[in-house]
């Protein structure tokens, strides 16, 4: 495989789907994103569908586009809140510190996250030129020709119409997926849809939001690529 794509998928920790030339060529399956990403070896591009680049206060102008853009599905987007939150030691005391710093607080949701998310972050730290932050809907909608998909990834159709579109670019999904076949179908198709952002971002065709991408103090991009 030359690229990977990865989404999280719960207690089984994190799938990854490779490709190779724009074809699909096998799942993988690791509790820890950094095993998974050294089994992958030295593919062009990683890309995983959780949010890498953080501010320092305020929210990020990535999700704030992303959401408008993404319309039916905007609700997909959660939005990651500045770096210090993700260090705090439980819900109570990053809800407080959210809001100090966005003026609004966080949902529990998204701090279900923060474990995961540290994680994929330490990745990206260590290695951000081949590391780039993704999000599925925004690869589902591009190839639907920009239209937003109006069945949710949970639902019957909307698995469907989502591993068509993957079909209709060259990815064919098996019906025996190997390590994949014990992963929910939803964490698949995003793997899928993050490996064919990763292939766009290897050939330097890949978009972003925002156009201009926001930096951190350290001067890393803080973006969503798809």
């Amino acid at each position: 495989m030359d690229v990977l794509g990865i989404d999280a998928c719960g207690k089984h920790g994190w799938v990854g789907v490779g490709l190779t030339d724009g074809r699909y060529a096998g799942t993988l399956v690791e509790t820890r994103i950094g095993a998974l990403i050294e089994r992958a070896r030295d593919v062009r591009a990683v890309a995983v569908d959780m949010p890498l680049g953080l501010l320092e206060t305020g929210w990020r102008r990535a999700d704030l586009q992303a959401r408008l853009r993404l319309g039916a599905r905007r609700s997909s987007i959660f939005l990651a809140a500045p770096r210090v939150v993700w260090q705090e030691p439980d819900y109570p005391a990053a809800a407080f510190r959210c809001r100090e710093l966005t003026g609004s607080g966080l949902s529990r949701q998204a701090w279900a996250l923060a474990p995961k998310l540290r994680e994929a972050r330490e990745c990206w730290l260590g290695d951000p030129e081949r590391i780039h932050e993704v999000h599925p809907e925004l690869s589902f909608q591009a190839l639907a020709g920009g239209t937003p998909l109006s069945h949710a990834k949970k639902t019957w159709r909307g698995q469907n119409v989502r591993r068509a579109l993957l079909a209709g670019a060259g990815i064919v999904l098996p019906d025996a997926l190997g390590e994949g076949d014990r992963i929910p179908p939803d964490d698949v198709l995003d793997a899928a849809a993050a490996a064919w952002s990763a292939r766009r971002i290897a050939l330097g065709t890949a978009e972003r939001l925002p156009a201009e991408p926001e930096r951190d103090p350290q001067g890393r991009p803080v973006e969503i690529r798809w």
